[in-house]
Order: C-alpha cells, then structure tokens, then sequence
C-alpha cells in the first residue's frame, strides 16, 4: 500500500470516526435523533413515577466542616438512604473546580474536530483513554446522546499527560492537580463511611486497595428530541466512590424509592456516588447509586466524573467485621477485573451485575458438620436477614 492511499484510508476512517460523534450530529441541525440513539419505550425518561404523593426534590448535602461524629451520622443516613450526596466545604480549591469544567469544556467547544480526532480512544476496546462516544463493547446497544475524554490518572504509572490535549495551555496541569485532590477527597470520605458503619477508619480504603483512578470529562450537546434518549443509561458505578462536578445545567438524575431525582446542581458542591464495590464490601448496608443522565433541546452539559477503583485483580467481599451469624454475608466474593468484564460486555441495565452476586444458597457448620442449606424465601432488613431454610437434613431452621 502506497503512502497516498495509506493517508486516504486514514482520512476515511478519521471523517467516519467525525460523523459518530454526537456532537457532530447535534451540529448538523437534524430535527430528529438517529434510531440508534432512541431508547426503549419503558427507559425513557419521561416513562412514569412511582406512586410517591411527594419526592424529595434533591440529594442530601453534607458540610465537611461540621464536627467529625455530625459528619459521620449525615454520611451513614446518606449511603442507607441515597448512595448519593453533594459535599461542601470539602477542601478542595474552588479555583480549581473552575478551571477543570474550563479546560474540558474547551476541548469540546473550541478544539476542531480533526485535532479532536488525534485524542480518538480504541472504540473496539472498554475504557480506553482518550476521546469518544460508545461507553460499552456490544454492538446491539442503544447509544447515549454523549462524547467524553477519558483520563487514565492513577497510579501515577498510568499517567501519562502526552495522551491529553495540549490546549488549552494549562489543561495537563489542570487535569493532574485535579486528579491529586480527587484522591485525597475520596480517601477522606471512605474513612468516614468506615467510621459511620463501625468500622475501623481504614477498612473500606484497605479493602479497595491502591486505587485506580479515571477521569470522564462528559459533553451532552443539545438533543431535538430528548424525551426519547438519555445522555447516559440507567447505571451503577463498578468501582468503590465517583466524585463529581457539573456546570449549572440539570441533568444528572438519581433514583430514590422508584422515582428520578433530578439533582440540582449548587455552586462549589461535589457529588459524591457510592459505587458497587463498596455495597459489597459493606454487605449491602451501604448502596451504590443508580443513576442517568438526561439530555435537553436548549443548551450542552459538561460534566466531570473521577472513579476511583479497586486494582483488576483485588477480590472484592464483604468486610467480615460485618458478618455474623445473625447477618451472613449477602454477596459472593468476585475479582475486580471479572466484574469489568461483565460489566461491559452485558451492559449495566441498571444493577443487574451487582444483584448477580447475591447469595442464594449458603454453605453453614452445623454441629461442626459442613451441611448446605438452601434459603427458602429471604428478606433484608436494616436488621438483618429473616429466612427460613432446609438443611440437608431436611429440618427447618
């Protein structure tokens, strides 16, 4: 192949690359949105609430310059309830806040397409860095109405600020000082939840071990028909906590009781979301957030998500500080990069991969003798599991 049809093809495949961007598509004025991008009737965001006579109209807000024990009892209602709360007073510089929602927004409003395309991730492989549009490896799934630029920031030798863009000037300084503060705060807000559950302050971080940080800077162009797709899927987080900071436009939504929160958005707040590895490691106590995004016909969201996860290969089970007799462990233990795998390759479809983890069926000593005993009908309550259940020896316990 010669080097003029070796710069063709490449030409080629860049426009085609161009033309799956959404904002590509929400630029060419379309009056409505490719079928690809239309999601099913029951996931449509205008789909019906529950029943609840009145919701509540926003996630809880913790102040991190409150007393420790007020902090903690605020953060433990919070993972119970929501799996989902804005933080203020966080030590993080506001500054700093500024500049990150600057610089991504930079890259999307006024880097041209082609320079864009010089940051394109690998679409045929999951969480690559770099810049793109399909978050999942199976072909056959409906498309969010999203661009993003994902970072790979910790361990630092992950790092590496030639994969980034270089304008704006400032934007690798941004993103690496950005990702610094981000870790502390995450490790910060563990050691609270581990003190909220009584646990040891570094129980849940020890679990997570070293963690792998990313960076999604998310784009949300205008959308001519957004009653029929959403900027991100019904979903939980695979990781242990995503913190995160979006500009004054709604569209961050959290689903409490059966019913979408639409997050309002405070100025200086970060949001933080629990994650699955965390419900397990705290055996359902705490709860990872399910959460979407919606999309509006007026104006572009940016948002920015840093998740922090375990290593690929760290087992992730319940902490065994919170298993007894009275309170069995509710989910099998799994290895971190298995979990990824299923994760992207079936799709979230809300928590499907977290509930695939429960125990249904339990190995007990009784009278020192190993004896399965297979759970007849369970039920979970804040105090525990109320079961009943056949051992092998056919007795009812």
């Amino acid at each position: 192949m010669g080097l003029g049809e070796s710069s063709i093809r490449k030409e080629t495949e860049q426009n085609m690359e161009a033309v799956t961007r959404v904002q590509r598509i929400a630029e060419a004025g379309i009056g409505q949105v490719p079928p690809e991008y239309i999601q099913p009737p029951d996931q449509r965001p205008n789909k019906p609430m529950s029943e609840s006579p009145s919701p509540p109209n926003n996630i809880p807000a913790v102040d991190l310059s409150k007393e420790s024990e007020s902090i903690q009892d605020e953060i433990g209602r919070a993972c119970r309830e929501w799996g989902a709360f804005h933080v203020i007073n966080h030590g993080v510089p506001l500054e700093l806040l500024r500049q990150m929602r600057s610089v991504g927004r930079s890259f999307f409003e006024e880097c041209p397409m082609p320079d864009k395309l010089k940051y394109a991730c690998d679409s045929s492989s999951a969480a690559s860095e770099g810049y793109g549009s399909k978050m999942l490896v199976n072909d056959g799934s409906v498309l969010d109405w999203r661009d993003y630029f994902d970072h790979h920031t910790l361990p630092l030798s992950r790092r590496n600020p030639n994969r980034w863009p270089e304008s704006p000037p400032n934007y690798r300084r941004v993103v690496a000082e950005y990702s610094d503060e981000m870790e502390a705060l995450a490790e910060k807000l563990l050691k609270y939840m581990s003190e909220s559950i009584g646990l040891a302050s570094s129980c849940i971080k020890d679990a997570v071990g070293e963690f792998y940080q990313n960076i999604t800077v998310s784009f949300y162009p205008p959308c001519p028909q957004p009653e029929l797709t959403l900027g991100l899927q019904s979903h939980s987080d695979m990781g242990a906590i995503t913190l995160l900071i979006q500009d004054d436009v709604e569209g961050l939504q959290v689903l409490k009781d059966g019913d979408w929160i639409t997050v309002q958005p405070l100025a200086d707040a970060i949001v933080v979301l629990l994650a699955d590895q965390t419900q397990i490691i705290t055996n359902g106590e705490y709860i990872s957030s399910q959460h979407q995004a919606i999309t509006n016909a007026r104006k572009a969201r940016l948002s920015v998500a840093t998740f922090h996860d375990p290593a690929k290969t760290k087992k992730i089970s319940p902490s065994s500080a919170l298993i007894s007799e009275s309170s069995p462990p509710r989910y099998r233990g799994v290895v971190y990069g298995d979990y990824v795998s299923s994760w992207y390759t079936k799709g979230p479809d809300g928590k499907r991969n977290l509930d695939a983890l429960l125990i249904d069926k339990m190995e007990y000593l009784c009278d020192g003798v190993a004896a399965r005993i297979e759970v007849r009908s369970t039920k979970w309550t804040t105090n525990g599991w109320k079961k009943r259940c056949t051992t092998s020896g056919g007795d009812e316990r």
